[in-house]
């Protein structure tokens, strides 16, 4: 399971939006996120990472969305799904063949 997220989605928005709206006043993005991590305490590279996939969904940053991630993890289990049922499947099917072979003629 995936872990538990210490950070509500608004907390979220506003340091990223804090980020891109202060980023001209430090001396370069890095500066800009770790001194509004520091006044929000949670790690720079956390918000880093927050910001870095707002701008993929902005398309200022090459990427994957947020919205493109979520489906494709949904494709990826429904694949390991199906991968499990054709397995089934597959062993049901040598099953009821080596019985039909074993079976005595009448």
């Amino acid at each position: 399971m995936g872990k538990a997220n210490r950070y509500s989605p608004e907390v979220r928005e506003r340091a990223v939006r804090m980020v891109l709206d202060h980023e001209r006043e430090y001396g370069s993005q890095w500066a800009t996120i770790r001194s509004i991590a520091e006044k929000i305490g949670c790690a720079p590279e956390t918000l880093r990472s927050w910001v870095r996939q707002v701008e993929r969904d902005q398309g200022t940053r090459p990427g994957l969305t947020t919205e493109e991630r979520q489906r494709l993890k949904e494709q990826e289990r429904e694949i390991r799904e199906l991968r499990r049922a054709n397995e089934i499947l597959r062993k049901a099917s040598a099953y009821f063949a080596q019985a039909e072979l074993d079976r005595r003629p009448k």
